[in-house]
């Protein structure tokens, strides 16, 4: 059956026939989320939603929402989405990061020239019949310095154009190295030594708790004096009501705003100051970023539906369709490994150490941990996946290790998950053999090779004779077909182990009948999601 996915909100039509040229039966509904209560009535029959900023996706869309996999932005802003009651119901965000980095760089920097130059009120002056030239003294951009702060995306195609205008350009970014500076051509700063240094501040960061209010009252007070901020990311990251002050006083000189705190902005401490340029949110408000984060969101959400691909994910790994292809043996199997130690462990988890070797080391390991955390809560928590399950287990108090090293064995690669509780450790590893099938290679560190299947039995005994002809026979009388019978043993006489893999699920009976023999420490029966 295709997937079908819901457009709530205006998105171009060349983006709603990318989904149904991908087979997605799509329903481009332009005006439904802003509508919450229909949005709810509806939701639960979509696989996707496609959205922009006017539909609210909150705990209460996301309750009725029981089919949801994906809800995707249309742009770079997910403040819209409530992402960790997402994330605890399984879905996955994504936004579109890259389809409107340009236009809203340049957008930031047409501020800069406004706010330098006053050209908006030198141009309702003229229109008003007056002719005030000497009212409207500017500033020259080159030669001054530009204080950007976050320097990623955004923040480096504004540096770029910057030092095209012969700015110097001094950036605040904690993740900015040296290195990248460097090569960047701007000067890696902290903030204080930018505030104390730049003619004009532009701000580029996403609104989290550590950049809300970033442009406090202390440190605008700590900026030099004539001093132009724009602010063209999102409300929130200045207080407005301190700059209102400053620019009042005389201290800063100017400011550009496209975001405000509270949007829509219908009044602010900013309105009505002179020299105070302000726009209504449009730094993405260009045709063609417009067209470009469109198109991209239907191509994200597309290639999720249909292969697995995960882009531009804000509550999951990413996965390219290329890993998807390579990684989707390797995923099931962690999933597996997962799920082994998962339905054996009947008291808390205190920690997940997951060992990747060889080829296994080198692929997109973030996704492989979702995958492995998955398979361990899946038995406890059935509707988790790997969206929602690393939130689950944090909020158990779960910590999840991972080590690599370089091929050390046999295989090419293989994963290993321990497990660790109060009383025990117990792990497993597996493969994937060039059949692209999964396997067990190690329980209890006896070496075995077992393929998986849906149903299962695991027993563990003393290396004694009868174990196999009482397995086989109890099978045989109770009418269980054994598809595959995998032995190992850690020495002569010592611990052994048994893995089965039936065609239909063990009845109790079965079991109850294996335990009354008395030959097995314990018998367990499996079930796996093949």
């Amino acid at each position: 059956m295709a997937p079908k996915v819901l457009v709530s909100d205006k998105l171009s039509e060349t983006a709603v026939q990318i989904f149904r040229d991908r087979g997605i039966e799509v329903d481009f509904e332009p005006t439904l989320g802003k509508d919450k209560d229909a949005l709810a009535a509806k939701i639960g029959e979509y696989d996707g939603l496609a959205i922009r900023s006017a539909t609210k996706v909150t705990d209460k869309i996301l309750e009725a929402a029981t089919n949801l996999k994906v809800v995707a932005r249309a742009g770079i802003g997910t403040d819209n989405v409530d992402k960790v009651a997402a994330s605890k119901a399984g879905v996955i965000v994504m936004n579109t990061p890259f389809g409107n980095m340009i236009t809203t760089a340049e957008h930031a920097i047409a501020m800069m020239f406004a706010v330098a130059r006053q050209i908006p009120e030198a141009s309702a002056s003229t229109h008003a019949g007056k002719w005030e030239k000497s009212k409207f003294m500017g500033v020259e951009l080159t030669n001054k310095t530009l204080g950007v702060i976050g320097a990623g995306n955004i923040g480096g195609i504004v540096c770029d154009r910057a030092l095209g205008l012969k700015m110097k350009v001094v950036a605040y970014d904690p993740f900015l190295s040296e290195e990248k500076a460097d090569s960047m051509g701007v000067e890696k700063v902290e903030l204080d030594e930018l505030l104390a240094r730049a003619d004009f501040i532009t701000l580029h960061v996403p609104l989290i708790d550590a950049t809300r209010n970033i442009l406090s009252r202390e440190n605008l007070l700590k900026t030099k004096a004539g001093v132009r901020i724009i602010n063209c990311a999102r409300g929130g990251l200045v207080d407005e009501e301190a700059l209102a002050d400053l620019l009042k006083s005389g201290h800063v000189a100017g400011a550009a705003f496209d975001v405000f705190a509270e949007e829509p902005a219908t009044e602010n401490p900013l309105f009505n100051l002179p020299n105070v340029v302000c726009t209504p949110h449009l730094g993405a408000a260009t045709t063609e970023a417009q067209e470009n984060v469109a198109l991209q969101v239907a191509e994200q959400m597309s290639d999720y539906l249909l292969t697995g691909a995960v882009q531009n994910a804000l509550n999951m790994p990413s996965v390219t369709a290329e890993e998807a292809k390579v990684m989707g043996p390797w995923i099931k199997l962690a999933e597996h490994l997962g799920a082994f130690v998962g339905q054996m462990t009947d008291e808390p988890v205190k920690a997940v150490n997951i060992l990747y070797d060889g080829v296994a080391s080198e692929m997109n390991l973030k996704a492989l941990d979702c995958a492995v955390i998955a398979g361990l809560m899946k038995p406890q928590t059935p509707d988790v996946n790997m969206v929602s399950a690393p939130v689950v287990a944090a909020d158990r108090g779960i910590k999840t290790s991972t080590t690599t090293q370089a091929k050390g064995g046999t295989f090419d690669g293989y994963i290993k998950v321990t497990v660790v509780t109060e009383n025990r450790e117990r792990s497993i590893a597996g493969t994937v053999f060039s059949d692209g099938k999964p396997r067990f290679i190690q329980i209890k560190g006896i070496n075995i090779d077992a393929e998986i299947g849906s149903h299962m039995l695991y027993t563990t005994n003393d290396d004694v004779p009868g174990i196999i002809g009482t397995l086989g026979k109890t099978m045989g009388e109770n009418g269980v077909n054994i598809a595959n019978f995998t032995l190992g043993r850690k020495e002569t006489g010592g611990d052994a182990i048994a893995l089965l893999y039936v065609d239909h699920r063990i009845s109790d009976d079965v079991l109850t009948t294996l335990r009354d023999t008395g030959l097995f420490n314990s018998v367990s029966p499996l079930e796996f999601d093949v």
